[in-house]
């Protein structure tokens, strides 16, 4: 199976003041098409940091980054905003849903930064609420939802413009065990039905039951 994604000597620092502290050292990784990954390491490993450089919201400061044979680290910041609108589909630990929009208008929020008709970003958003199960909440606001279908709503809007790859951070950091075992059911699902290519970085070892593959970050370094 050809990769997906291939991260190449891949290293990353922060600067506090004339301080440089490393993140990654020499990060090497290769997800094949269809892959469910999992990421897994202490707090402050770098898994976050991994995932947002393969997202390309971070740069690396070192190495190359070759997401669908695009080097997305030699974009510039408005070809890297548009790439992301694409390709990339955010799934965060603590939803991210707009509170004044309904569960629709949330998952219609990216499309507006895309060049589909208003009719084709209808049919975008009620097929991603039919996958995830909300058809029926579509005009429900997130107090109105449980924290899961909250997350399925973020899911719902991470796959709307079918993206080519999702990325999860601790997608069921802040959930129930049942409303937990739901999100990575549907997880799950993506992956094996819609073929998605998902990366996903966890401290939950259920959830990383779910994932084909888990790598183990620690101090930086990929084992």
């Amino acid at each position: 199976m050809a990769s997906i994604i291939q991260v190449q000597s891949v290293s990353k620092s922060y600067w506090r003041d004339s301080f440089e502290i490393p993140v990654l050292n020499n990060i090497s990784l290769d997800v094949p098409e269809g892959e469910f990954l999992g990421l897994m390491g202490p707090s402050g490993s770098g898994k976050t940091t991994l995932l947002n450089l393969i997202a390309g919201i971070d740069r690396p400061t070192k190495g190359k980054i070759l997401v669908g044979n695009t080097d997305i680290a030699t974009l510039s910041e408005s070809q890297l905003a548009k790439w992301r609108s694409h390709n990339v589909g955010f799934i965060f630990q603590f939803y991210n849903l707009m509170p004044v929009l309904t569960a629709f208008e949330n998952v219609e929020l990216p499309l507006l930064l895309t060049s589909l008709s208003k009719k084709e970003r209808r049919d975008h958003v009620d097929m991603a609420l039919k996958v995830v199960g909300l058809s029926d909440r579509m005009h429900h606001y997130p107090k109105q939802l449980s924290g899961g279908q909250e997350q399925r709503v973020a899911i719902a809007r991470a796959i709307a413009s079918d993206p080519l790859i999702l990325v999860a951070d601790e997608p069921t950091g802040d959930l129930d065990k049942h409303s937990a075992e739901e999100i990575l059911t549907l997880l799950e699902r993506l992956n094996k039905e819609f073929k998605k290519t998902i990366v996903m970085v966890t401290h939950d070892p259920r959830a990383a039951e779910k994932a084909h593959t888990v790598r183990q970050l620690d101090k930086g370094e990929l084992q």
